[in-house]
C-alpha cells in the first residue's frame, strides 16, 4: 500500500460491495484489498446513496463521469480578458505587486476582476516557451527566466522539530466527507500580550475557540489539548497547522 491514491478497480469495487452486505467492517477490506482502510472509507462515502447499500456499478459509473468532467479553466489563462489586462499593465512596467494592488483596491467586492500577485508569477512563468513568455517575463524588474523560491537559504526563524508534512495527511481529509479532522490557527492580539486559538472541524464547519495565555508554545500546547480533550475520541482524528513558532511543541 503507497501513499499515492489510486481509484479502485471494478474487481475491488465488486469485493468492497460483497463484503460490505456481510458485515465486513473497513478495515477487513482493507486487509482483503491490500488497500488504506481511508481508501475504502472515501470510496465509500463519496458514492453512498441514502437508504441504499454501496453498489459497485453505480460507483463504477460515478468514477468514470467525474474523471471526464471539463477542468476548472485557469483564472489568468492567456486567452482571458483578465490576462490582457494583466498583460497591458506589464508591458507598461507596472511590477505584478503594483497590478494586483491596483485591481484590489478597485474592484474590492469583484474577486472575479482581480489576481493575487502570486498567481500573475506563476501564469508567466508556466506559460510554454516563445515570443510572448519571452517579452512578459523581460518586463519584470528582476528578467529572470527561472523564478527562484521566495525563501533561500535557512529559515532564520528555525526549524520546528519532528514536523509532519501535509502531503502525509490521509486522503479522506481533502474531501471533507468524513469528521474528526481539525485545522488550528491562532488570533495574536498586540505584542503578543494575548491570543484566542481556534479550531474547526473541516467537515462539519465547527468551530472551537480556545483561550490561551499567551502565544508561546507552551501555552498553545496547554490551551489546544485542554479543548481537545472534551472532544469525543472518534472525533480526534488529525490536525493540521502551519508552521509557526507557536505550534514547536506539537509532539
Amino acid at each position: 500500500m503507497g501513499k499515492h491514491y489510486e481509484q479502485l478497480k471494478p474487481e475491488e469495487r465488486a469485493t468492497v460491495m460483497l463484503m460490505h452486505r456481510e458485515g465486513s467492517s473497513v478495515r477487513a477490506m482493507a486487509r482483503a484489498l491490500r488497500r488504506s482502510p481511508s481508501t475504502i472509507s472515501r470510496e465509500m462515502a463519496r458514492h453512498r446513496v441514502e437508504g441504499q447499500p454501496y453498489d459497485a456499478t453505480r460507483a463504477g459509473h460515478r468514477a468514470r463521469a467525474r474523471r471526464f468532467q471539463r477542468r476548472k479553466r485557469p483564472k489568468l489563462g492567456p486567452d482571458t480578458i483578465l490576462f490582457g489586462v494583466v498583460e497591458h499593465f506589464l508591458r507598461e512596467g507596472w511590477s505584478p505587486e503594483q497590478i494586483a494592488g491596483t485591481m484590489q483596491r478597485q474592484y474590492p467586492h469583484q474577486p472575479e476582476q482581480r489576481v493575487s500577485h502570486e498567481t500573475i508569477y506563476n501564469a508567466l512563468y508556466v506559460m510554454p516557451k516563445g515570443e510572448l513568455r519571452t517579452d512578459l517575463l523581460g518586463c519584470l524588474r528582476q528578467r529572470r527566466r527561472v523564478r527562484r523560491p521566495r525563501a533561500r537559504g535557512e529559515d532564520r526563524r528555525g526549524q520546528i522539530q519532528a514536523m509532519t508534512s501535509l502531503h502525509v495527511r490521509p486522503p479522506e481529509v481533502e474531501d471533507r466527507l468524513i469528521p474528526g479532522h481539525w485545522e488550528g490557527d491562532l488570533i495574536k492580539g498586540a505584542f503578543n500580550r494575548s491570543a484566542v486559538g481556534t479550531l474547526v472541524e473541516r467537515s462539519s464547519r465547527l468551530v472551537l475557540l480556545v483561550w490561551v495565555e499567551n502565544a508561546s508554545a507552551i501555552a498553545v500546547r496547554e490551551g489546544f489539548t485542554r479543548v481537545l480533550n472534551g472532544v469525543p475520541e472518534p472525533m480526534r482524528k488529525t490536525l493540521t497547522y502551519d508552521q509557526g513558532k507557536e505550534m514547536s511543541e506539537h509532539a
